[in-house]
């Protein structure tokens, strides 16, 4: 075991403040970035755990986040069988309409507007949910039968088996799903039928995002190559995971959300480095004798500044270690509080650069401590 190392283990305590305060630099990006994919994976929760293969988009659209009209023709449905592989193709309807609950004797009515999709309730659907409970899909053959998470049902003021009207026609709560919430907008689920009869289906011929089942999965890409080889620009084909990757970029692209971030990696790298630098120079000067000691034993300064320097690495390791512990639990409590959240590969690799940065620094910062470690000191 290295001295810099058993000197970090003997002395955690003193060190204990740096890394803390790495841990939470990197909570800080990493709880944001889980928060905003959670937004995204709830919002696209029918699409990601459906039985489609690939999504067909209008050719403009390069995500399902903030990309205007997505309709597509009627006629481009048919055209998606010439396909060899194709098995199954169904359109993903919505629509948005005026929620007004039936409030119970002593509360106030809601009044909100509510995003509403539409689901085939036929066993197997491509369009069907793979984590849609039977009883879930019985309910939905019930004519102005309406579904949506628990998230949703205070915010509604709804519980199931109540009543309350959408776009102005009578809809019935019967039943309540789990980890499909949506924090921007509630979200209210249907059969085909009942989205036609309140009159919320397909107009002008359009269509919404196509669904497309294979007859073989693994062949997922080399379709999507040869449907767009086919679409003459009418359509864009998309597999599953990079419709998700193309979802959350376009979410992190967002103007605020990237101001968000950018502040937080640099409030991050800031406190990062002025705790962790100041801790490791008070844990080197509390340790200034032993030091001296070494430099009296023949030590060189600079085997002693690469102690230094490795003390402050394997403090960022600790702290990274913790950084992992502390979202794990941020996770945990999400998902209680039924938000999913997500932290894409390339943002935990951003933060364990940041943390390294942080420990980089602040061990640079800290050379400057060895200087008052004269072996002289050791006679007073």
């Amino acid at each position: 075991m290295s001295l810099a190392l058993a000197t970090l283990l003997y002395e955690w305590k003193r060190y204990s403040a740096a890394m803390v305060a790495l841990a939470f630099s990197g909570l800080l990006i990493l709880a944001q970035v889980g928060m905003f994919t959670g937004i995204v994976k709830g919002i696209t929760a029918s699409i990601d755990r459906s039985r489609a293969d690939i999504m067909i988009l209008a050719p403009k659209n390069d995500s399902l986040i903030n990309s205007g009209p997505n309709g597509l023709p009627e006629r481009i449905q048919p055209l998606i069988y010439l396909n060899p592989q194709v098995t199954e193709v169904e359109s993903l309807d919505g629509d948005g309409a005026r929620w007004v609950n039936t409030p119970e004797p002593g509360k106030k009515a809601v009044t909100t507007f509510v995003n509403t999709f539409d689901v085939d309730p036929t066993p197997g659907s491509v369009t069907l949910p793979i984590d849609y409970p039977e009883s879930i899909r019985l309910a939905l053959l019930e004519p102005y039968a309406v579904i949506m998470d628990k998230t949703a049902l205070a915010r509604l003021g709804t519980h199931l088996g109540a009543t309350a009207t959408l776009g102005g026609k009578t809809v019935h709560v019967r039943g309540v799903l789990e980890n499909y919430p949506n924090v921007d907008q509630p979200t209210v689920y249907m059969s085909r039928d009942t989205l036609r009869l309140l009159g919320m289906g397909p107009k002008n011929g359009k269509t919404g995002p196509l669904m497309v089942r294979l007859k073989d999965p693994t062949k997922a890409l080399q379709v999507r190559d040869e449907l767009n080889a086919a679409s003459h620009g009418a359509y864009k084909a998309w597999s599953k995971p990079d419709l998700a990757a193309a979802n959350e970029k376009a979410l992190m692209g967002e103007q605020i959300i990237g101001i968000f971030l950018g502040f937080s990696l640099f409030l991050g790298l800031l406190i990062g480095v002025g705790i962790t630098s100041q801790t490791l120079r008070g844990a080197i000067l509390a340790s200034i004798k032993e030091f001296a000691s070494l430099r009296a034993l023949g030590v060189s300064m600079r085997s002693l500044s690469a102690i230094v320097f490795e003390l402050s690495l394997w403090v960022g390791v600790a702290g990274l270690i913790a950084t992992g512990v502390f979202t794990f639990l941020v996770y945990l409590l999400g998902s209680s509080m039924g938000m999913p959240m997500g932290f894409p590969l390339p943002w935990v690799i951003t933060v364990v650069i940041l943390l390294a940065a942080i420990s980089i620094l602040s061990g640079l910062f800290s050379l400057g401590i060895l200087k008052k470690s004269q072996p002289a000191d050791l006679l007073r």
